[in-house]
């Protein structure tokens, strides 16, 4: 998953939304485009975690062409992944924080 990717894409639709555009979305019930990139990089986080148990199951097993060095890369792919995850989830909660700590 490229982190970078995923905060340009956050970046970018934030500037195109306006502000009568989450009510219609809530009023249709329709998710909006960033719902679908949070669930889409939530998926990709996810199959990067099960592809590294995986490897490392089948290393275990001792399945012939599966290599600690490879094995340990992903792993720390899957690593990396969720830290940005969880370091994206913390900056949106604090900015909600914020937004409802601001007075009217």
């Amino acid at each position: 998953m490229q982190i970078d990717q995923v905060l340009a894409q956050i970046r970018a639709l934030s500037a195109q939304v306006s502000p009568a555009a989450p009510q219609a979305a809530a009023a249709q019930g329709a998710p909006s485009a960033f719902a679908t990139l949070m669930k889409s990089g939530l998926e990709q986080v996810n199959q990067a975690e099960l592809r590294a148990t995986s490897l490392a199951d089948s290393f275990q097993r001792g399945v012939p062409g599966v290599e600690l060095p490879q094995v340990m890369l992903e792993m720390q792919k899957a690593s990396v992944s969720l830290q940005a995850l969880s370091a994206v989830r913390n900056r949106l909660v604090s900015a909600y924080q914020d937004i409802m700590n601001m007075p009217i």
